[in-house]
């Protein structure tokens, strides 16, 4: 269960948020259960509507992974170049706080 908060920007909108959100959402899942390659897409598509400067991203997924010990570049880089269905990564929390 996660015991940390989302990066989030307060000025966005209530759509801009859920979108951020569902894309921390889907890295969990990347890690936790699997995930559906396409379905993590898409759901980072939406988030670069709303992030669209790699240096913000990079800037909000370091954000993301010193809170969850998860790597949103890790996962979009195995999402961009595996030809897989299903997107399972390995957790690398063991040893964090």
């Amino acid at each position: 269960m996660q015991n940390y908060q989302y990066p989030i920007d307060l000025d966005w909108s209530h759509e801009e948020m859920t979108k951020v959100i569902a894309l921390w959402n889907a890295v969990e899942s990347a890690y936790e259960t699997g995930i559906n390659r396409d379905e993590f897409l898409s759901k980072y598509r939406a988030f670069k509507e709303v992030v669209p400067s790699i240096g913000e991203e990079k800037r909000y997924g370091k954000a993301f992974e010193r809170e969850s010990g998860y790597s949103l570049y890790h996962v979009v880089k195995n999402a961009k170049e595996s030809t897989n269905q299903k997107i399972q990564m390995k957790s690398n929390k063991e040893g964090r706080k």
